[in-house]
């Protein structure tokens, strides 16, 4: 404890980066490849394999639906890592996510919020649901938001220096045109564009007419490398790159479709900081009793922008609000201050409620943990005996130090129990959920992969690929509509096929010249919900000439 004490007072920024490996790092290859990741890894690894730096494909096809910018650090990862390894495609994102904590953090000592509130927010933001899943998950959310969020401090930077302004300009823009070469214009809408909002009504631009020139550089660094790679590809493969802005244009307006009012509940997403999150956002109880009140008012305005705009949006997922939780961990750790200061004497017996119940929750979460833990995996968890041993003995320790730290009134504690939670599910549990990976499906990946070796053989898609699939199937797999498509040396040989009878009833029919042999069928979905998703569900046939 004394060193970590240590390190807090003389090395915040090291202990930030000491938690964040804890939590991003560890067990980095241990969930399974989801659909958007698979994506995302096929074209870093078709960057490697094909030289396709530029013209991003993904199984062989262009893939321009995404800037490249992740896909290059993910490619550059696996170069140097290792290309089988699942660990070197998630390392880029994880390390972003580490990225994104420091600027956070800093970005509150630049707002001359006191020390100890900016690290309890820089705790409750790496420990939020969608912080935490977005960091260990291939996907490129958390680059453009990170990166977003860098050019939003530096941009600060600029107004608050008498120095170096330029410089800080062109770093701003830098991180700028590195969020649009992320997901396009995701973040400048959902989280700069609030920010900006929310900074001009409460601490507002001051000398623009010094700042100007420093912000027209920030401009014209940002737009320019933001928009290189669009402008590039749409000059030299522009019929490709149209057909794709169009169909995601489209989607914005007609795909998953939701109420405005589906993101309601947003403060949901920061998963077990809930109920201090929901508390942090009423604004007159709150605003007397925060340490800052502008800063306060700074970020719940931020917030709300950001839901607001996100909601006219028609499209709508939950992982869309991973901005919002940005200023939402920086009102919650307002919230949490004034309860670590107030828990023991202060707070009225409503002001307790919230507290006890959150703390209730996650103590019954902690101490039934073990148990529903051994009824979902059942005698198979015994394979991982350590880390159920660790995990189980490790949450009932904690669940009990909920029951005294309430007991006792000793918020410091329970906050602290609260973020050690997420630290022994990340780091413990984790490893319990290789026992449900598709890998331990028979048949599998691996061998079909074998099969295709021994009796060399060429695999085809006949039902549209699975991205999964192609993935960890580690290279292009060949699409056919028909026997038609066949290369002309392959018509005389056996060939294997996959295909979906759900989603291609009739396909027997664009192959008549081939008796057909059903070998097995491929289920990639996890061990305990085998035949759910029909669309991970594949069946392989041997097709002979007839």
């Amino acid at each position: 404890m004394n060193i970590l004490k240590k390190l807090y007072h003389n090395y915040p920024i090291l202990l930030l980066l000491l938690l964040g490996v804890l939590i991003f790092i560890t067990n980095l290859n241990v969930l399974m490849v989801n659909i958007m990741e698979a994506r995302n890894f096929i074209s870093a690894r078709e960057m490697l394999t094909h030289n396709n730096w530029i013209f991003t494909t993904m199984n062989e096809a262009a893939r321009y639906e995404k800037p490249p910018f992740p896909t290059w650090l993910t490619a550059i990862s696996a170069y140097l890592f290792g290309m089988e390894s699942l660990f070197a495609y998630r390392l880029p994102a994880a390390l972003t996510s580490i990225l994104l904590l420091v600027i956070f953090y800093k970005l509150q000592l630049l707002l001359i919020i006191q020390k100890n509130v900016a690290f309890i927010s820089s705790l409750i933001l790496m420990t939020s649901f969608y912080i935490v899943f977005s960091g260990r998950d291939g996907q490129w959310d958390i680059f453009t938001h990170a990166f977003m969020m860098g050019a939003i401090y530096f941009i600060i930077l600029t107004f608050n220096s008498d120095v170096k302004k330029y410089s800080y300009a062109i770093i701003a823009g830098l991180f700028f045109g590195a969020s649009l070469l992320s997901k396009g214009p995701v973040s400048l809408y959902a989280l700069f564009i609030p920010f900006l909002i929310s900074y001009s009504l409460t601490y507002k631009f001051q000398n623009l007419k010094v700042n100007w020139k420093p912000m027209l550089l920030f401009l014209i660094v940002g737009v320019s490398t933001g928009i290189s790679w669009t402008l590039y590809v749409h000059y030299y493969d522009a019929e490709a790159f149209a057909a794709v802005a169009e169909l995601e244009s489209s989607r914005w307006l007609n795909y998953n479709v939701r109420p405005i009012w589906y993101y309601w509940s947003f403060f949901t997403q920061s998963g077990i900081w809930t109920i201090p999150a929901f508390m942090s956002l009423f604004y007159w109880y709150l605003r007397p009793k925060v340490s800052n009140i502008k800063a306060y008012k700074f970020y719940i305005l931020w917030t709300l922008v950001s839901v607001v705009l996100l909601s006219i949006i028609p499209e709508k997922k939950s992982r869309y609000l991973l901005p919002v939780l940005i200023p939402l961990a920086m009102t919650t750790g307002f919230y949490v201050e004034y309860i670590i200061k107030n828990f023991g004497r202060r707070l009225s017996k409503i002001e307790r409620f919230p507290v006890y119940l959150n703390f209730i929750v996650l103590a019954i979460i902690a101490l039934a943990a073990p148990f529903v833990l051994y009824y979902f995996f059942g005698t198979a968890i015994w394979e991982k005996t350590l880390y159920f041993l660790l995990v189980g003995s490790t949450l009932i320790l904690i669940g009990v130090g909920f029951v005294f730290g309430l007991l006792k009134k000793r918020a410091k504690l329970l906050f602290g129990l609260q973020f050690l939670m997420i630290l022994a599910i990340l780091n413990f549990g984790f490893p319990l959920l290789e026992l449900i990976s598709p890998h331990r499906n028979d048949p599998n990946i691996a061998s079909l992969i074998k099969y295709e070796e021994v009796e060399k053989i060429q695999i085809y898609e006949v039902s549209g690929i699975i991205p999964e699939l192609i993935f960890e199937y580690g290279k292009p797999m060949p699409v056919l509509n028909s026997e038609g498509d066949l290369p002309a040396e392959a018509k005389t040989k056996k060939i294997g096929i996959l295909v979906s009878q759900e989603g291609n009833p009739e396909w027997k029919e664009n192959f008549q010249s081939y008796n057909f042999q059903l070998m097995d069928t491929l289920d990639l979905n996890p061990t305990m919900a085998k035949g759910e998703n029909s669309r991970l569900i594949r069946e392989f046939y041997v097709l002979t000439k007839k």
